[in-house]
This record gives structure tokens, sequence and C-alpha cells, in this order.
């Protein structure tokens, strides 16, 4: 199996990369600099090249306030760079595995969303990302679209390590607690990604740990898991001005991908804590 992975060298990326790599596969890795997505002729010229059975695309823009104020770049990468794998993937007819987000959704609903939900994205990073989907289901016949959420890992920036910086600084902080979603490790999402590569199920899927928590709630379990003594107070989203919105409930129910390989992810709990060892150790 040919796999070219885009945003090879980021928190996801890296991760994914290293579990094809043991379980005896060599991935094309493709990352900034040696590789501009956002060049669509030459992104589609050298997929042509390649001729991969497999496009894992990873990049993407991920900095949800940053978007407010580099709309330009955001819609580049997330929209524009998409649309160019997704016209590379068709040309080659190679299997395309497009990484999406919570955040297209609104967050007015009070159940988990499905798969077939209507989308409603509140702010631009989520927009771009939507219209990234668009693209894939648009060129593309042989897609997974995976949605997932609250994404920390090792390899990049995430809340779990600014919690843990913020606890350096401070004794006491405030985080909120109007906004609930399920945080999700990107190493327990690298096999369900090779599972979906390995088949023909082809189509939409939310996967994230399961359960889920607010993120004050995820701020008290790291402080009581790493056995810190810092006092976490709640607070509202209205009383922290920051430029982009976020969905105040965005949990996502992984309702295909339990009906097609019978599992589930284990919970947010247990995962949170082997991160917590891997990054101490």
């Amino acid at each position: 199996m040919k796999i070219v992975v885009t945003g090879a060298k980021g928190m996801l990326g890296t991760d994914f990369c290293r579990y094809l790599k043991n379980n005896q596969i060599i991935p094309i890795e493709w990352d900034l600099p040696k590789i501009d997505l956002t060049d669509a002729n030459r992104t589609i010229q050298r997929i042509n090249e390649i001729k991969p059975d497999v496009i894992c695309h990873f990049a993407a823009y991920t900095d949800v306030d940053g978007s407010e104020t580099n709309k330009g770049q955001a819609y580049a990468v997330n929209t524009q760079g998409s649309w160019a794998v997704a016209l590379g993937a068709r040309d080659v007819q190679a299997k395309l595995l497009y990484i999406s987000t919570d955040y297209i959704f609104d967050g007015r609903q009070n159940k988990p969303y499905l798969e077939n939900d209507k989308p409603n994205p509140i702010n631009y990073y989520g927009q771009t990302k939507f219209l990234g989907e668009k693209v894939i289901v648009q060129y593309v016949k042989k897609f997974f679209i995976v949605r997932t959420a609250w994404l920390y890992g090792k390899n990049g920036k995430n809340f779990i390590t600014t919690i843990l910086k913020l606890a350096l600084e401070k004794e006491t902080f405030e985080v909120v607690n109007d906004q609930v979603g399920s945080p999700t490790y990107t190493k327990d999402l690298c096999e369900p990604l090779l599972k979906l590569l390995n088949s023909e199920h082809y189509g939409m899927y939310h996967i994230t740990n399961s359960g889920s928590c607010s993120w004050f709630d995820l701020a008290n379990a790291i402080i009581n898991e790493t056995g810190l003594k810092n006092r976490v107070l709640a607070t509202t989203s209205d009383k922290i001005i920051r430029p982009a919105k976020r969905p105040a409930y965005s949990v996502l129910e992984n309702h295909n991908y339990r009906k097609v390989f019978k599992e589930s992810l284990r919970s947010w709990n247990e995962a949170l804590k082997d991160f917590l060892k891997e990054i101490q150790t």
C-alpha cells in the first residue's frame, strides 16, 4: 500500500506515521516547507507522479482564533488545499481520508451529533473545514471523512499541555464550563484510521474517545491526575473575549464507526492518564 500523508509533521500526522511504520507501512510524508498544498497545480502534479493508493489528508490550518484574522490563509490551506488533494486523488483513483472537526456544528444541540446531522459552523475555521468536506464529497468516490474533536498529542500544542504550563505560573486560574466535547488522544485515533483505510466502508465517520466533559472538567482531571494543588475556577464563555465563537456542545456520536467495526474507543479519562504518563517520562 502506497500512502501519502499530508501534515506528516503535525500532532496527528507524527503519531500516525509512526503507527504506520510499526505496522510495516512506510508512508510518503508531506509537510511544509517542502510541500505546500496551496500550490494547487504542483500538488495535483505530485499526486499524479506518485500515484498513491491512499492519501491521508491531515494538513490543516488549525488556529481557530487565528482563522478569524487570517481568513485567506485558513481558506487557502483548509479549503483550496483540500480541493487540490481531492482532484489529485480523483485523477489516480486513490482512497482519500480527510480529518475534519466537531467545529462544523453550531453546538445548539443537546445530544451527540450524528454523521448525518446538518453542519452549521459558527466560526471561520469550521467554515473552511466544512468546505473542505464538500469538495472531497464532490470530487472523490472513495473517501473517508473523519470528524474528531478536542485533539491532543505529544507532538503539538494542545489544551492539556497549556493547562500544565498554566499550573506552573498560577496557583488559581479560570476555565470555561459551558463548552462540552470529547477529548481525543491522537494515538487512539491511529488504529481506527488504519482500519478504515484497509476497508471499503467509505463515507462519513465521527471518531473520538468515549464520553464527554467540559473544558473545566478536563482541566480539573489534569490537575487531579498529576497531583498538582492548583485551584481551577469555573467561568463562562461570555466572560472570555476571543475572536472565534466556539460551539457550546459538540459531542460527536460515533455511530457509523461502531456500526461497521463493532467497537468504540476507550474513555477520554483512560486516554488522558496514558497521555500524561507519556509526556512525564
